[in-house]
């Protein structure tokens, strides 16, 4: 049971706020075997593998009679479940999700959008940008990003050769704009499925090559429950460490309440 006593505050736009700890809500979709019910996938790597390890008479499963469960996992960051990704996906340097720090919460704004029909794509664009394409108000230094419809078909469906919801390049630089360094979205990528390698919004959104922002991160397949309501919660975002351009991760949120 959490310590009700515990108090964490954060500030935004010079106010403070409690953080309720006790009412978090996890975004993250779980890696998950397939044979238990499977996960999201995407960019053509098909679903993750989780293979008993067995040998020499060893099972590593308590369930076959063996004395401890022991399971090889093969998978992809990028194409299995929640996680988060550095500048080094997409960067000839090596940079690493591992290097980044971060405090314990942060301010983070939930907005949901309803995608424009751009071309026959399903685009976010600058008119789906919180205020309005006008607005220069500062954002929260995180923010998670709920695409409609919204349904549990997100948490287990192949997104391969489905040309999803995309953010526009131009919506991204925006984001930059107006302070987040930290977005978190409902979609396999911030980019168009088949772009044919520009990935405008990751470019955008990292200021990669001009001016490459180390410290910022993009979160992908997250999951919001419909009955989380639109805006201000501090964000917990906890990355598993792996040295790599991006890892899965358990993004968690809690409600604020005015001080």
């Amino acid at each position: 049971m959490m310590d009700s006593s515990i108090q964490v505050s954060v500030f935004w736009s010079k106010r403070e706020y409690r953080v309720e700890h006790t009412q978090p809500t996890d975004i993250s979709i779980p890696l998950r075997d397939p044979r238990l019910g499977e996960g999201p996938a995407a960019w053509y790597v098909g679903r993750p593998r989780f293979d008993v390890v067995e040998g020499d008479g060893f099972v590593g499963s308590v369930a076959r009679g063996g004395a401890v469960n022991f399971t090889d996992v093969y998978f992809n960051p990028h194409g299995h479940g929640t996680h988060t990704e550095c500048l080094g996906h997409i960067t000839k340097e090596a940079e690493s999700v591992n290097n980044i720090k971060l405090p314990l919460v942060l301010p983070c704004l939930l907005h949901t959008i309803a995608p424009s029909d751009v071309n026959g794509d399903s685009v976010i664009t600058v008119e789906h940008l919180p205020g309005g394409a006008s607005s220069n108000d500062m954002l929260p230094r995180a923010m998670i990003i709920r695409t409609l419809p919204n349904d549990d078909k997100k948490k287990s469906k192949d997104w391969a050769n489905t040309n999803p919801t995309f953010l526009d390049s131009e919506f991204t630089k925006k984001l930059v704009q107006r302070g987040v360094e930290h977005l978190l979205v409902d979609l396999p990528s911030v980019d168009k499925e088949i772009d044919g390698g520009s990935l405008l919004s990751h470019r955008a959104f990292f200021k990669v090559p001009e001016a490459p922002r180390a410290g910022a991160t993009i979160t992908e397949f997250v999951f919001i429950p419909s009955d989380v309501k639109d805006g201000l919660y501090a964000l917990n975002l906890q990355i598993a460490p792996f040295d790599l351009d991006a890892s899965p991760s358990r993004p968690v949120i809690y409600p604020l309440s005015a001080i």
